[in-house]
């Protein structure tokens, strides 16, 4: 849809967040809360209005969080395990191979917002941002950062 001119949507507004089947620290009041709020202040910033009837353009979210694993890698000097995904490197105070000294699990979250043209109930624009979740609660307060970092993306400025 890159021709498309998101000038013409002046009122939008929202669907039911996207039901996730993965772990989810995102469906809480506190999370919706804080998605939406951060949308709704980029969204009117960018001169759009709310309307609960007959918006021109509607926004949905899914947040996804998912468990992983990454190989942590340590020097023969001593100085301790950090991930070095290439595996080659330098530790903190010189110079040295590493070696995989055992796996790490972590969470990596994903969320997603898209807008569906009301008349055609296309999807016309989506954007995501990602990051490592290392704390349920820090991960909520940032969700505001990330949806400003979304509509960064987002067609009008």
């Amino acid at each position: 849809m890159q021709n498309l001119d998101f000038s013409q949507y002046k009122t939008y507004g929202w669907l039911q967040p996207v039901d996730s089947l993965s772990k989810n620290y995102f469906t809480n009041d506190i999370s919706r809360s804080n998605i939406l709020a951060a949308a709704n202040k980029e969204l009117e910033a960018r001169g759009l209005r709310y309307s609960k009837e007959n918006p021109d353009i509607l926004f949905r979210y899914v947040a996804i969080v998912n468990n992983k694993s990454r190989m942590v890698y340590s020097s023969p000097y001593g100085w301790g395990g950090y991930y070095r995904p290439w595996g080659w490197g330098y530790g903190w105070y010189g110079g040295g191979p590493s070696y995989p000294v055992g796996k790490e699990k972590y969470r990596y979250a994903h969320l997603i917002i898209e807008a569906v043209d009301r008349k055609s109930n296309s999807v016309v624009w989506q954007a995501r941002g990602s990051g490592e979740i290392r704390t349920p609660e820090k991960a909520i307060n940032n969700l505001p950062k990330v949806v400003n970092g979304i509509f960064k993306e987002y067609p009008l400025k």
